[in-house]
C-alpha cells in the first residue's frame, strides 16, 4: 500500500513523502490517526501543495526552535533526590521529570524531545541533548544533588 505522509513519522519518512507500507499498518494506524493519506492520482496532485506548505511550516518551526535554543543557553535544572553512600539514587531522574521541571520554568517541551537514553541514576552534572526540531538540537545542564540526611 502506498501512502502520502501528512506528518513526519519516525523511522518511516518525512511530511509529503510517498512511502510503501504494509496494508495493516497503513489502514489501522497511519490513516485513522491522519498521519497519511492514500496515494491516489488525485492525492498525488495535492501533494505538491502540501510540500510547499510543509517547506514554509518547517522553516517557521526551525526559526522558532532556534530562538528557543538560544533561551536554553545557560539554563540549568536541579533535582534533589535520596541516594546511597555511593551516590546511587534510590529511583531515577527521567525525561518526564526533566520536562516537568522545564514546565515550571515556563518552557513547554514534550518529554519525547528530551534525548535521555536511560534515566539518570547517580548524583552529578549531566548534559542532556534536547531535539527541538529535526535540524535544531540544544543541550540542557541537569544537576542531580544528594538530599541532605535527616538528623
Amino acid at each position: 500500500m502506498e501512502v502520502i505522509l501528512k506528518e513526519d513519522v519516525p523511522k518511516l519518512g518525512n511530511r509529503g513523502e510517498v512511502v510503501k507500507v504494509a496494508e495493516g499498518y497503513g489502514r489501522n494506524f497511519l490513516l485513522p490517526k491522519k498521519l497519511a493519506i492514500q496515494a491516489t492520482e488525485a492525492n498525488k496532485t495535492v501533494i505538491e501543495q502540501m510540500k510547499a506548505a510543509s517547506v514554509r511550516r518547517s522553516a517557521k518551526e526551525k526559526t522558532e526552535a532556534e530562538a528557543l535554543a538560544k533561551q536554553f543557553e545557560g539554563l540549568e535544572v536541579k533535582f534533589t533526590r535520596k541516594s546511597s553512600e555511593t551516590d546511587q539514587l534510590f529511583g531515577s531522574v527521567t525525561a518526564g521529570d526533566i520536562a516537568e521541571a522545564l514546565e515550571k520554568k515556563s518552557f513547554h517541551i514534550d518529554r519525547r524531545k528530551i534525548q535521555l537514553h536511560e534515566p539518570l541514576k547517580s548524583v552529578g552534572e549531566f548534559t542532556i541533548p534536547v531535539k527541538l526540531h529535526k535540524d535544531v538540537t540544544t543541550h540542557l545542564k541537569v544537576v542531580v544533588e544528594k538530599e541532605a540526611a535527616a538528623v
